[in-house]
């Protein structure tokens, strides 16, 4: 019996659809290393500053007493917190190789578990390939400046992201007792994701703020018990000082005082200019976090709130900057629930697809990977370069005002499938 000319056409279809995917996730991958190459003149520097600081600890010295001389910034020390150290103290005992083989295994792991965290309610709502879309949504996560910045530096970034997105959205029950476990390690661990328990106060999560506080609170009470010296000086002093860290001039440093640090270099910028507009973006950025969260769309709350950690910390690093990626997820989701067939909704729609791509052509080709702007302070001069080295801080203004809020984006998918046939029910587009 000759064969079926339908069904033989779409067998064809289906093979050359499949060979098409595959040999677009070839070439993805395959722009990988021509993206890091850049980046491996970092060596993994930060995790060898990590390491050298536990050997000058466990020699009994004071720990932040440590430095290292740095070609851009000048003398670099150990700044984390004591908590931190604690959990690093161990890994001076292996050898660096296995060290670094380690953080970047459990960074690579983190990738993939967070990328499928992100991917996975924007699949099952639009009904996307699961495969094709995780390996694309992780291969472009893996392009992204900060996770080649914290791979190739030895960052923890990625581990402190995990225990945010696990506590608050995916692993975590929501009235749990567990609630704020997450954040509250975070915040022992680095400083940055402390605002995560403001959000969580702003929200009126009022249990799992007390206890992200109290798990902070009880890991520092830990690390003063073993460190109690070390403990009281970075807490009353180094704390403070944020010439430890590095020139906030830097172009690396994308936070608002480090745009208004590269205006007025070498001198640094006057508090008086730089606190009204923290204090600007603290309550507007939190003020659209809460209404997120009320609105039952948890990850943008959150996404809001990272990027405001990014705007007021006098030093962020572009590594620090994870909160573009789901905002570009966040972004995709929003057009692809939007109804082109009016105008209205086709402007969204585009209006929606260009933010997400242009987001995402931002943070993969980067702000300075492949830039070398000089050890030495300097101004930003020409408007090309103020928008060139603060694009990340300019990018995160924007999407502080432009992210969407997806009203009942938390409702499971079947949920929100019933709910959008009740009579009488909106549908949020």
């Amino acid at each position: 019996m000759p064969a079926d000319p339908a069904t033989t056409s779409a067998v064809d279809d289906s093979g050359s659809r499949t060979a098409r995917r595959v040999v677009g996730l070839l070439a993805l991958a395959a722009v990988l290393p021509a993206l890091y190459l850049p980046n491996t003149v970092h060596d993994f520097f930060d995790l060898k500053i990590y390491m050298s600081a536990m050997d000058w600890w466990a020699a009994g010295n004071p720990l932040y007493d440590y430095v290292q001389p740095d070609r851009v910034q000048g003398e670099l020390y150990f700044t984390y917190p004591p908590f931190a150290a604690l959990l690093l103290l161990p890994f001076g005992l292996l050898k660096l190789g296995a060290t670094v083989t380690i953080f970047t295994g459990l960074t690579l792991l983190a990738v993939v578990v967070t990328t499928r965290w992100l991917l996975d309610p924007v699949i099952r709502r639009h009904r996307l390939p699961r495969l094709l879309t995780l390996v694309v949504g992780v291969l472009l996560v893996l392009a992204v400046e900060s996770t080649r910045e914290t791979i190739t530096f030895g960052q923890i970034n990625m581990l402190l992201v995990v225990l945010i997105l696990a506590d608050l959205l995916f692993a975590v029950p929501r009235n749990s007792r567990w609630a704020g476990v997450g954040i509250g390690l975070a915040a022992a661990l680095k400083l940055f994701p402390g605002i995560f328990v403001v959000y969580l106060l702003a929200s009126r999560r009022w249990r799992a703020a007390a206890v992200a506080a109290a798990t902070a609170a009880g890991a520092t009470l830990l690390a003063a018990a073993a460190a109690p010296g070390d403990s009281w000086r970075f807490w009353t002093h180094e704390l403070w000082a944020t010439d430890r860290v590095g020139r906030t001039d830097y172009t690396g440093n994308q936070s608002l005082f480090g745009l208004l640090s590269r205006i007025t270099a070498p001198e640094e910028p006057s508090r008086l200019i730089w606190l009204p507009l923290v204090a600007a973006v603290v309550g507007y950025g939190l003020w659209r976090a809460a209404r997120a969260a009320r609105a039952r769309d948890a990850l943008t709350g959150l996404t809001l709130t990272g990027l405001v950690a990014a705007l007021i910390s006098p030093i962020t690093w572009i590594h620090h900057i994870y909160w573009f990626i789901p905002a570009v997820v966040i972004l995709a989701d929003a057009a692809l629930s939007t109804d082109p067939r009016t105008a209205a909704g086709a402007r969204r729609r585009r209006r929606l697809v260009r933010l997400a791509v242009g987001t995402s052509a931002i943070i993969v080709y980067g702000v300075v990977s492949f830039y070398d702007f000089g050890a030495a302070p300097s101004r930003t001069d020409t408007p090309w370069e103020f928008l060139l080295r603060n694009a990340y801080v300019l990018l995160c203004l924007v999407l502080l005002v432009a992210l969407p809020v997806r009203a009942g984006a938390d409702i499971p998918t079947d949920e929100s499938h019933e709910a959008d046939t009740l009579p009488g029910t909106p549908i949020h587009r």
